[in-house]
């Protein structure tokens, strides 16, 4: 909804307020009719300016998804994902560990999320950026391997539209600039430098 439209449903909403405060046993038909007008024009206001479907579950997550009318808040997704919790409570899935004896070896709890160990190592990427006047964006798919991408960077450079300046960046849970090739001069993209 932007500003105007909720500028005017606004007043629409306020003159049918103060309608309702007049309101009383003697109030004449021609009144009646002009509160008609009102409401009816506050009825299209709100229709333009609603523009999403009325929500099917009372889910603040999934408003409109897919509904379950055993569920509190009607919301099938949600449920799904109640019983499954409710059926590993009651399966035993997510046991509550006890205190090992002083003789006992500590037993190994099935983790939710998983050891380190099992955890993927993070990934390295190289990725050749070029200076498109403005700022560096992405001129070619993230590598694996810094020769190859070292390699396509080369052959950029010697088509027959090269960019201004190209860089290598080594992505591996932070960003660094591994080398840059040529200048990177901001452009004044309006002529005449804006005069």
């Amino acid at each position: 909804m932007n500003h105007a439209q909720l500028t005017a449903l606004g007043r629409a909403l306020r003159v049918l307020g103060e309608h309702g405060d007049a309101l009383n046993s003697d109030t004449p038909d021609t009144k009646l009719h002009e509160i008609k007008a009102d409401l009816k024009r506050a009825l299209d206001l709100l229709d333009e300016t609603v523009t999403t479907a009325a929500p099917t579950t009372r889910c603040s997550e999934h408003p409109n998804g897919p509904v379950d009318e055993a569920a509190a808040d009607l919301c099938l997704l949600c449920e799904t994902r109640r019983r499954a919790a409710r059926r590993s409570q009651v399966n035993g899935s997510f046991s509550h560990g006890r205190a090992p004896g002083p003789d006992e070896a500590p037993e190994r709890i099935k983790s939710r999320y998983g050891l380190r160990e099992d955890r993927p190592q993070p990934q390295q990427r190289w990725l050749p950026e070029v200076w498109n006047g403005q700022a560096w964006q992405l001129c070619g798919t993230p590598r694996r391997d810094r020769i190859e991408a070292e390699r396509y960077l080369a052959a950029e450079r010697k088509t027959p539209r090269p960019g201004m300046a190209y860089r290598l960046i080594h992505e591996f849970t932070d960003y660094e600039v591994l080398r840059i090739w040529g200048t990177p001069v901001k452009i004044d993209i309006e002529p005449m430098g804006n005069l």
